[in-house]
């Protein structure tokens, strides 16, 4: 056994189980040591451990490592705060200032449900923001406030996804998130990227995980394939390189998913001022626009004619939208229907009880973040006992 690894690394592929707030703390550990603060910390293990009890494992614990190399190479930056740039009541945009995305992110979404609080609708661009992670947190940040939102992502600088019909990079993974409460109700959540994969599941399946779909790329010769080598290039002594391998991720939906993707970059990244996948080289940073809604004051109820035969305005019609889409048959009667958020919720719960899997391959990436950020080997190797 090498001295620099644990015995949870060596002589075994067997996936790695932890407890999700064991996890979330040995995250945190390894950036008080990069010169994030504590909360900064905090906020950074529980926002990538909630990702992977929501099952995206792909923008989970995985990304410590990547932003370990990106707060050590004055990518991102330590305790930003955002800037507040343009502030005409309703519409507003801020500057992240290249700070971690688990900080500028909820700060921006925190100013967007007050806004809305207030005005009853709200828009925010956020730009130059770090890696901001699940998009869908910030949607349930703002249904657990009573307000419906909109996010639109981009990734400038990141050239990722070929769109509908060609073989070269044009786009990143660009994400959208949609929330709308219902009184009474788990909120309706969803939360995808643009491409068949984000690139995060292309690197959990290059790191021993799930396989990705064998039409989720396609390679440099264009040639449709799932496997993930195509995306990266390799380097001896260096984690995979998604920048510039040979290949790239495919846009979902055909033209309907690549289409989205653009709308992205326009309005998450042009729009914004934080840039996009190209073609002129910018900083890497993420863009966001966020849309939000107070259904509280554009309630159907509250008008002179109403809408509909509900009397309950807004969470009536919803709820009654919802029970219907439930009863319908489903294909397959042992899984049932699911709306969206649905199976998030049954992740969450199981993993919340069972503990968070990682692949092998992923737990050592994790590890070489930790040791790169100079955490102790006696905390990595407590963390699995």
């Amino acid at each position: 056994m090498s001295e620099n690894q644990t015995s949870a690394e060596v002589g075994s592929d067997a996936p790695v189980v932890i407890d999700h707030e064991r996890l979330a703390s040995f995250i945190a550990e390894i950036f008080c040591h990069t010169g994030c603060s504590d909360a900064e910390s905090e906020r950074i293990g529980t926002s990538l451990v909630g990702a992977n009890l929501a099952g995206h494992d792909s923008h989970g614990v995985i990304r410590s490592a990547l932003y370990v190399d990106l707060l050590a190479n004055g990518v991102q930056l330590a305790d930003q705060e955002i800037k507040v740039l343009i502030d005409s009541g309703s519409l507003l945009l801020v500057d992240g200032q290249y700070g971690m995305g688990q900080t500028v992110g909820p700060a921006a979404v925190k100013l967007g449900i007050e806004r809305c609080s207030d005005l009853g609708v709200a828009v925010v661009g956020l730009r130059n923001a770090g890696h901001l992670g699940r998009i869908g947190e910030y949607a349930e940040m703002a249904a657990a406030e009573g307000l419906v939102s909109v996010h639109f992502v981009n990734v400038a600088n990141s050239r990722l996804v070929a769109p509908f019909g060609a073989k070269a990079r044009r786009m990143g993974t660009n994400p959208c998130a949609y929330g709308a409460p219902v009184a009474g109700r788990r909120p309706v959540i969803h939360d995808f990227a643009t491409s068949v994969v984000a690139e995060g599941k292309a690197m959990v399946a290059l790191h021993g995980g799930p396989a990705v779909p064998d039409n989720a790329l396609v390679s440099g010769d264009g040639e449709i394939t799932g496997d993930p080598r195509v995306l990266y290039t390799f380097e001896e002594g260096q984690r995979p390189n998604s920048m510039d391998g040979p290949g790239a991720l495919r846009a979902m939906g055909e033209h309907k998913g690549s289409g989205i993707s653009v709308m992205c970059e326009l309005l998450a990244g042009a729009l914004t001022g934080t840039g996009t996948a190209g073609p002129h080289r910018v900083r890497f940073a993420n863009g966001m626009l966020s849309v939000y809604v107070d259904p509280a004051q554009v309630d159907p109820s509250q008008s002179e004619s109403g809408v509909g035969e509900s009397e309950d305005g807004y969470n009536g019609i919803a709820a009654d939208y919802l029970d219907w889409f439930y009863d319908a048959d489903a294909i397959d009667p042992g899984e049932g229907v699911k709306l969206p958020g649905d199976v998030e919720h049954e992740r969450r719960q199981h993993r919340m009880a069972n503990g968070i899997t990682l692949p092998a391959e992923t737990w050592q990436s994790i590890c070489g973040g930790a040791r790169a950020a100079g955490v102790p080997e006696s905390t990595i190797a407590a963390t699995t006992t």
